[in-house]
């Protein structure tokens, strides 16, 4: 089971509300590469034991327009970072924005064990919420570790690279003493959008120059974020946890990411930050011109690496 896990680990998508994982390979290459390693198994066997780890058969969904004919290149090139990273020890982590929460007596996707349905407001309408909880996660791979920030304004890049940095500043320089260089896996939208000048210049400014720290940034392909190991790791749980619950206030939301866990040891952190985050701020072309950002040969729109300014 274990060695079936860490053969899919590059390879697998999953369902943040669900916690359904699917691969992009099938059980005939799974068995190959396992009789590969001295462990003799059939296709049929993987099957059932991919059942066990809660895999399942996915059909084609006619979701995506043409796809970008670097796709496939782009996970072996992601691929390949995460197993450098791994040997060097440096720290990989996973962010993303998870869906926005409105703050009240709102239903809440999902269903949970009572002995009667809890009531709700008969309609989600904004100006009967206490406020809005802006959700940003950064979840470790390796340590099977999250830590959830829940804004109350605007998901900007100014929100989740200070999210990054309040993260690194408080737990990950101390768990990565000797660490130098950090890679982030990120979508290729939202407030982390690889297209976002403003994501970029709060990274140099905000951990590069502030800790002297190279990042590097590898984006999924357009439509293929059920690949990024935050969304089955660490939303999909956090979902499970508070299905059926309304989020009354941000003390609650709090608690349920704190109390989020699973059988194989899931840790989940949370905080409320309360800072307000404006949105329509953007870099200057001369404070692009001036990020110390450089980019790769393959697929520069979504992989670069930024390094702190005093650095050549």
């Amino acid at each position: 089971m274990a060695a079936i896990e860490r053969l899919l680990e590059h390879d697998t998508a999953g369902d943040p509300m669900t916690g359904l994982r699917w691969t992009r390979k099938t059980t005939a290459n799974v068995a190959a590469q396992l009789c590969q390693l001295g462990i003799q198994v059939s296709a049929r066997t993987v099957a059932r034991l991919l059942r066990q780890l809660r895999f399942s058969l996915r059909r084609n969904v006619k979701r995506l327009g043409a796809r970008h004919p670097a796709r496939n290149q782009q996970f072996r090139y992601i691929s390949r970072l995460r197993s450098r990273f791994q040997r060097q020890g440096n720290p990989i982590i996973s962010v993303d924005a998870k869906k926005r929460e409105l703050v009240g007596n709102f239903k809440n996707a999902g269903a949970k064990w009572d002995r009667q349905p809890t009531a709700v407001n008969d309609h989600d309408f904004p100006s009967l919420a206490d406020g809005v909880a802006i959700l940003y996660g950064i979840y470790e791979p390796e340590a099977n570790r999250g830590v959830m920030f829940v804004g109350v304004s605007h998901e900007t890049s100014a929100f989740a690279a200070s999210s990054i940095r309040s993260w690194w500043g408080q737990q990950g320089r101390r768990c990565y003493s000797h660490a130098q260089h950090l890679l982030i896996l990120a979508d290729t939208g939202g407030s982390n959008s690889a297209r976002r000048g403003a994501w970029k210049d709060q990274l140099q400014s905000q951990l590069c120059d502030r800790f002297g720290l190279t990042v590097t940034v590898a984006h999924y392909p357009t439509g293929a974020s059920k690949y990024n190991p935050i969304e089955r790791r660490l939303f999909s749980q956090i979902s499970r946890n508070w299905a059926g619950e309304p989020l009354t206030s941000y003390e609650k939301i709090l608690k349920f990411i704190r109390t989020t866990s699973t059988s194989t040891g899931l840790r989940v952190t949370a905080r409320l930050d309360r800072k307000e985050y404006p949105v329509g701020i953007k870099p200057s072309a001369q404070r692009l011109q001036e990020l110390h950002i450089r980019r790769p040969k393959f697929a520069p729109q979504w992989n670069y690496t930024i390094k702190p300014s005093n650095v050549k």
